[in-house]
């Protein structure tokens, strides 16, 4: 028996879709236990989180897709803005689209009514799907986000699976929290910084070769750009906290190094980042967090871990194991050569003084950026 979510499952295989980032609602239960068997997945603790991940991956090659509840596009939308439609970074989208169809959660009505308007309004292309014989429309939207570089979000009603009898979700082991034990190691005490941010990264930046680079956006990204400029280095103009969730979407698809110079106002501001990595740990990546106790593009304003949050502490609990602290150029440099020999995740937690160099805007548009950086990888793949 053909049920709808085989039917999507066809689509996206015939479509080539080779990953997929998703997030549960009650509506799609089935599909997504079928996505679990035969896709490739990242299972998200936040959708933003996808839309990174699903980029990075496309720049080494991937063909990823997410699959999520339509509530989560509207956390979703500055970071499509500033990452997908300003570097034409294509991604569909299926939504699971609640608050219209027989809805009886009302906290789900104000959003679900004005969903369709609110995409239009911000330019992302979407398709609605209200019928079961409307699902061939779903080629359309997988083509349409790949052949012109975009979002394309179908919204696809509840109306589409309530009279399918599939059962798999039923099927299915229910999840089990699993015997565990977790030994963090760790002192717990931070010493006085001796360098700012430019002095790691210009110290960095002499030791990357052939590894691939992700720039958290803002001054760091000006930063290395005049330090040392590398066609293999992604510059983060825009979507600030998703640095990491790159990292991981082009570590998932790279026999590569990747190499994440992220900062602590980016990791606090999406510490679910650290998470998926944690989870899925991709032996192939490191990730730098620049830890100045501040906002540091927007006026160094202070951030909690001056007072209180221990970022190594933190990624230890999301399950990084190979973690160190350096606070001078030497002790990063030798850090950052012991992880690129290690096969293990890796995660270096640099503890700086606040203060900015000034340098010019970076003179590459996103789509430039974008473009450079995949042409690269391709080159010297």
């Amino acid at each position: 028996m053909t049920f709808p979510e085989n039917s999507v499952i066809k689509i996206m295989q015939t479509c080539g879709v080779d990953l997929v980032a998703t997030l549960p609602c009650d509506r799609i239960k089935n599909l997504l236990a079928f996505i679990s068997i035969t896709f490739p997945e990242i299972r998200l603790t936040r959708e933003e989180n996808g839309i990174g991940i699903c980029a990075g991956a496309y720049m080494v090659g991937a063909k990823p897709m997410m699959v999520i509840q339509s509530t989560g596009l509207g956390n979703m939308i500055n970071a499509i803005e500033s990452l997908n439609i300003a570097c034409r970074i294509p991604l569909p989208i299926l939504a699971s689209w609640r608050g219209v169809y027989k809805e009886k959660i009302e906290a789900q009505v104000p959003l679900g009514l004005h969903l369709p308007d609110i995409l239009k309004g911000a330019g992302i292309k979407t398709t609605i799907i209200d019928d079961p014989k409307k699902l061939s429309l779903l080629s359309e939207v997988v083509s349409d986000a790949y052949d012109n570089l975009h979002p394309h979000v179908a919204l696809v009603s509840p109306r589409v699976w309530e009279n399918s009898s599939c059962c798999v979700w039923k099927e299915r082991d229910l999840p089990l929290i699993r015997e565990r034990s977790f030994d963090y190691k760790l002192t717990g005490n931070i010493l006085k910084p001796e360098m700012i941010r430019f002095d790691a990264i210009s110290a960095i930046a002499q030791q990357l070769e052939n590894e691939i680079a992700v720039v958290n956006l803002g001054i760091p990204c000006k930063e290395m750009y005049a330090v040392r400029d590398r066609d293999l280095t992604y510059y983060m103009l825009g979507s600030m906290g998703l640095a990491s969730s790159i990292g991981l979407g082009l570590s998932l698809r790279s026999k590569r190094k990747v190499v994440v110079l992220d900062g602590d106002g980016s990791i606090l501001m999406n510490p679910n980042a650290l998470i998926e990595i944690g989870t899925v740990k991709p032996s192939n990546l490191i990730i730098i967090i620049f830890d100045n106790a501040s906002y540091g593009s927007t006026g160094s304003q202070e951030t909690c871990t001056a007072r209180m949050i221990d970022l190594e502490m933190l990624a230890r609990s999301c399950g990084f194991r190979n973690t160190v602290k350096a606070y001078t150029k030497r002790e990063l440099v030798a850090a950052l050569k012991i992880s690129k020999d290690l096969d293990e995740l890796s995660l270096i937690h640099v503890i700086l003084k606040p203060g900015n160099m000034s340098f010019p805007n970076i003179s590459l548009t996103p789509t430039e950026i974008t473009e450079r950086f995949r042409n690269s990888i391709k080159k010297t793949s």
